[in-house]
């Protein structure tokens, strides 16, 4: 299916952002919004603007050097770039494409492979808030030192049966993922990631292999891509980036928590 291309010794690749917005949103029932924009805290700059959701991540994803990312809409999402824009306030360079398969996030994000298939990349979900602020650029660090083809970054997971659960060694090297169990031992999950073109190139084989047969499949999830990558060889590492498990505001409990802890960091920093 795939043979692994070596990447070492090359010239410093462009690192861009590449960020899945596909998603309907079921959940969480109706909001008068994309989720990705729905509004969580205030800008701190001015403190009256609200804050949509992705722009901690794009944020977080500046912090590192990313002054460039692709998101992968679905189609009837306009409100997406219509008020991100071209990402002069966040101080990137944003484009959009069009999602293609819906079939899971490898999918959606597949539909970038043409123009990012040379660049390192950082990855994250747009509707998860989460600190700290330096994420990859710990994440990106490890890429290069340890000359992986990816590294994940690692959260404590207070809900396993919601998220991919990693199995990981002494050394950081994943030997597992367990895609929302009903009872773990297992104590992170993965929220954020940065790769190599090496991994790039592998999820677009794996994805062009199943995506015949995938109308009939259950949906490809990013864990399960990078279990595969795992049994084909690729050096895959993870990276404890923080000790609060993230918020995802997929569903209304999810949403309220996440309200509920913006509140409290808010209210920390006037006193």
């Amino acid at each position: 299916m795939y043979e692994k291309k070596n990447h070492r010794g090359k010239p410093e690749r462009e690192v861009i952002g590449l960020i899945p917005a596909g998603g309907q949103g079921s959940r969480i029932g109706v909001l008068p919004c994309s989720k990705e924009i729905y509004p969580i805290g205030f800008d701190q700059s001015i403190e009256t603007r609200p804050k949509a959701i992705s722009q901690y991540l794009l944020e977080k994803m500046h912090l590192a050097g990313v002054n460039k990312a692709y998101i992968v809409l679905r189609e009837g999402k306009w409100d997406i770039p219509s008020y991100l824009r071209d990402g002069k306030t966040a101080d990137m360079n944003l484009a959009y494409l069009i999602m293609d398969a819906p079939f899971g996030v490898p999918y959606t994000i597949d539909q970038a492979f043409a123009f990012v298939q040379e660049a390192t990349i950082a990855f994250g979900f747009p509707d998860i808030f989460f600190k700290p602020h330096d994420v990859f650029v710990k994440l990106l660090k490890r890429l290069t030192d340890h000359d992986c083809d990816a590294v994940l970054g690692l959260f404590p997971a207070d809900r396993p049966y919601k998220v991919d659960m990693v199995d990981i060694d002494h050394r950081g090297l994943i030997k597992n993922i367990v895609i929302k169990p009903r009872q773990t031992s297992l104590q992170f999950t993965w929220g954020v990631a940065v790769w190599s073109p090496v991994f790039t190139r592998f999820m677009h084989a794996c994805v062009k292999e199943q995506e015949p047969s995938a109308a009939q499949k259950p949906e490809l999830f990013m864990g399960e891509v990078v279990r595969l990558a795992i049994a084909e060889g690729l050096h895959v590492e993870a990276v404890h980036v923080s000790e609060e498990p993230f918020l995802d505001i997929g569903t209304p409990d999810d949403l309220f928590r996440t309200v509920q802890r913006l509140v409290a960091v808010s209210q920390h920093k006037r006193r």
